[in-house]
């Protein structure tokens, strides 16, 4: 009698199982979603910075804040649209002296707000958040 080599159905579906298994374990791993919202909140996290430093460089330039910067959050209007309610930053805009234009929430901006918003205390401090942080971040900065 001949003995014929090969693999049986059930060892190959145990190593089939076994990839499977491993497949699901470095998926879960790497879990791209909250990869994508920790860079999205990277991003946020950079961009109230750059407001607000470009807030403080024009208060140094020109010796206040800008006029627009209340004592309520607000949102802060995109840079060439029309703000109606929202706080109107295009004094760090023009001539792009401070900024060449605001930047936006990477994910919840919409046409004429940037997604971030701003407010002055009754000292003068500002402070820019970011609302639509993910991953139940906190996104704010103050000075």
């Amino acid at each position: 009698m001949k003995k014929i080599k090969g693999f049986t159905l059930i060892e190959i579906l145990l190593v089939v199982a076994a990839i499977a298994i491993l497949a699901g374990i470095v998926i879960l791993a790497i879990n791209p979603n909250k990869q994508l919202g920790e860079t999205r909140n990277a991003q946020r996290r950079a961009d109230v910075t750059t407001i607000l430093n470009a807030v403080y460089q024009y208060s140094i330039d020109n010796g206040t804040l800008p006029a627009a910067i209340t004592a309520s959050s607000t949102d802060v209007c995109k840079t060439g649209v029309s703000c109606g309610s929202l706080i109107d930053l295009s004094v760090l805009t023009a001539s792009e002296k401070y900024l060449t234009a605001l930047p936006s929430d990477p994910k919840s901006s919409t046409a004429s707000s940037t997604g971030y918003q701003i407010l002055k205390t009754a000292n003068n401090r500002v402070t820019v958040t970011a609302n639509n942080a993910e991953q139940s971040a906190t996104i704010s900065v103050t000075r």
